[in-house]
């Protein structure tokens, strides 16, 4: 066999190690640890905030998730031998920092603030996208399928969150915060 050949094993096996890639996978693991236990904290908030049945049971879906999706980065911990471990996300924390203070600026009861909340949720939901997006090429990168098809499952279901969203705000809700005095 040509040394060529040897040369992605041979890295790969490296990438298993503690390997800079590694350090930073396991760093990466940590903030969006933090940030999905942070969330868990500021969904009910939102959740108490939004003024439609839909908004409302679609947060609390999304907690549930969020509380599903702690228990799946705990395991992908454990795969790694590692004791889960948080390390604070300024983005998330920003962002949920955001959200609050569209709450606080908007009239309680309104439709505007729904937009608002659910505006806010996204711009969470697509930072967790990119964020495990970017953690299951990392993974798939190191030769961890088992960690990349846990993470891959986790991305999935942020998208479906975005969507699900989506079409909350652009079904009724935008259309009706318009018509608001």
């Amino acid at each position: 066999m040509p040394a060529t050949a040897n040369k992605p094993a041979e890295k790969k096996a490296d990438v298993r190690g503690n390997s800079q890639l590694e350090k930073y996978f396991l760093d990466s693991l940590k903030d969006i640890y933090w940030a999905e236990k942070h969330l868990t904290r500021a969904l009910p908030k939102m959740k108490k905030a939004a003024t439609t049945s839909e908004l409302q049971t679609a947060i609390g879906d999304h907690l549930a998730q969020t509380e599903e999706h702690v228990s799946r980065l705990e395991q992908v911990f454990e795969l790694l031998g590692k004791k889960p471990q948080a390390k604070k996300c300024e983005a998330m924390e920003g962002l949920v920092k955001e959200g609050e203070t569209v709450i606080e600026e908007t009239e309680d009861g309104s439709m505007t603030r729904d937009v608002g909340v659910i505006m806010a949720a996204q711009k969470v939901e697509h930072y967790e996208i990119a964020t495990y997006g970017g953690l299951v090429q990392l993974a798939n990168t190191m030769g961890r399928k088992e960690i990349a098809g846990i993470l891959q499952q986790t991305l999935e279901e942020e998208k479906q969150t975005d969507k699900g969203l989506t079409s909350i705000a652009e079904n009724n809700i935008n259309w009706e915060a318009e018509n608001e005095d």
